[in-house]
């Protein structure tokens, strides 16, 4: 496929606000796990939350849209001068040949929770959350391109963790049909009840700060975050870093465990090479999907040390930020980039006693090094797999 430039991104979590506060964290090996002190019930569990937005409400020309996923997405759209280079693409190619393409997992639903739990006499939602824009999954994207002012294509995907890497092979095949020049791509995923009291009944949820990858470890933590990136054609930005292939695919092996020979996974990482013409060893760097779970981290290790060699280090970054579902993709192909701008080989926070499948390839500590190539896995409910391959500006040695 024609490379993309990644003109410009940025992302916010538990570790901060903007690529300063993340690469900091990932230098450091500073997590942002804390005790769950957001759920409408007890649950005893570690998250990774955002400070702060429960006294930020959005400004007035905005209030309609206002809800805690929407706070976030606006928290996410202020870091890294994101706005003015999108506000410049659009001066550039038009407001119209910008599109917004953003995933989330559940959107606004702590909204709609919220309602529920207040029901007038009449069964109706109260007042003050009695719009219909902030009550269905659209809401983000709908959202963001206000916010942006644009008039492009806006679309939502909603494939559960792999929502907002698949937004950037949306924007890949949008651009090479001509339907746009640019696109803002991302997602934003916050914590809500539905959430944390699901995955708790699936049995999935730690008790402690999870451990990717660790011997030991015994479920997930979840977290929220906001993650966008603009991406443009690669000769209008030639400094800029590269979406240089995806990968997809949807194996639908089982609603809630992989594929366990990670069939569906192998797949999206042959694809995501193969369009980005790369070779297993020329990868320096994979974000793994790495979510702390018992299956889910046993396959993506045996996979990974089937198809790549020592030379490639990979980490999971959940234990900074926790899973932030919907908005995983977009949070990790962020701290990809980050490898490749300044860098930062993330090592794998919460990882004391390394699983054998992968220990050989896991990096433990955070190291700065030269990163080329960069891949991140995305891989979510129902078997919905997605990796994006990014490399440095002047391509590979």
């Amino acid at each position: 496929m024609p490379a993309l430039a990644v003109s410009a991104h940025t992302a916010t979590s538990a570790l901060g606000r903007g690529l300063d506060a993340h690469e900091d964290a990932l230098r450091r090996m500073r997590g942002g796990l804390v005790r769950n002190d957001f759920s409408s019930a007890p649950l005893d569990c570690w998250i990774g939350r955002v400070a702060g937005l429960e006294d930020a409400a959005l400004p007035a020309t905005l209030n309609e849209w206002d809800c805690r996923n929407n706070r976030l997405a606006w928290a996410g759209l202020q870091q890294d001068d994101f706005p003015k280079a999108v506000h410049r693409a659009a001066a550039r190619y038009g407001s119209d040949r910008v599109a917004v393409l953003l995933g989330t997992s559940t959107g606004s639903i702590a909204s709609t929770e919220q309602g529920y739990r207040h029901l007038d006499v009449d069964g109706r939602l109260p007042a003050e959350v009695r719009r219909p824009m902030i009550h269905c999954l659209h809401s983000l994207s709908a959202f963001v391109k206000t916010a942006l002012d644009l008039s492009g294509p806006c679309l939502t995907i909603s494939t559960a963790c792999s929502s907002s890497a698949k937004v950037y092979a949306m924007a890949a095949r949008m651009m090479q049909a001509g339907l746009v020049d640019a696109a803002v791509v991302g997602g934003v995923d916050s914590l809500c009840d539905s959430v944390l009291f699901g995955f708790n009944s699936l049995a999935l949820v730690s008790q402690q700060a999870c451990r990717p990858f660790d011997v030991d470890r015994d479920g997930i933590s979840i977290g929220e975050a906001a993650g966008f990136a603009l991406l443009e054609r690669a000769e209008r930005v030639p400094e800029a870093p590269r979406l240089a292939g995806y990968g997809e695919s949807s194996d639908a092996h089982h609603m809630s465990t992989p594929h366990p020979d990670g069939l569906g996974a192998e797949l999206a990482m042959r694809d995501a090479l193969a369009r980005a013409g790369l070779r297993p060893e020329q990868v320096d760097y994979i974000n793994l999907h790495g979510t702390s779970t018992q299956k889910n981290d046993e396959v993506e290790a045996a996979l990974i040390a089937r198809l790549y060699p020592d030379t490639t280090r990979s980490s999971s970054t959940k234990g900074y930020s926790g899973h932030t579902l919907g908005a995983a993709g977009a949070l990790e192909a962020s701290i990809a980039l980050l490898a490749i701008e300044r860098g930062v080989l993330p090592g794998n926070l919460g990882c004391s006693t390394p699983d054998p499948l992968c220990a050989g390839r896991l990096q433990l500590e955070t190291e700065v090094r030269a990163v080329r190539v960069a891949l991140s896995n995305s891989f979510g409910f129902g078997g919905n797999n997605a990796c994006l391959a990014f490399t440095h500006a002047g391509g590979i040695a």
